[in-house]
């Protein structure tokens, strides 16, 4: 079983920065993938970035391309943290945001579908001024 805690969300003024975290504990396994979601208010779900194991690999949505960055750190003990530095936030970036894992699955594949076996509780981010 793995457990995600995802924190670092919070209100920002459009343009700004924030870094959200992602820490998976538990018995985790050698090889699983990580992805960040988001859900805005009456929008389904959506991928944002996934990343591998090791970090080699990563995956982003078109619309946060360039803003965006997905990084690990795989050597903190037994817990593994995955963040996400988002810059130039815009309102539409307005969503609780979701970290997901998922054993032995692509990246693609990881953000290409919506359905994984562990899911954070989310954390919410408001871009407003």
């Amino acid at each position: 079983q793995l457990q995600l805690v995802e924190s670092g969300g919070g209100l920002v003024q459009p343009g700004g920065s924030l870094r959200l975290s992602c820490i998976v504990s538990g018995r985790t396994p050698d090889d699983y993938t990580i992805g960040w979601f988001r859900q805005a208010p009456g929008k389904e779900r959506e991928a944002v970035s996934c990343i591998s194991t090791r970090g080699g690999v990563t995956d982003y949505a078109d619309s946060v391309k360039g803003r965006f960055t997905i990084s690990r750190d795989n050597e903190k003990n037994t817990q593994n943290t995955v963040y996400r530095q988002m810059n130039g936030l815009k309102p539409e970036d307005t969503a609780v945001y979701y970290c997901a894992a998922d054993i032995l699955l692509a990246v693609e594949a990881m953000c290409a579908s919506g359905s994984h076996d562990y899911w954070g509780q989310g954390t919410q981010v408001t871009v407003s001024s």
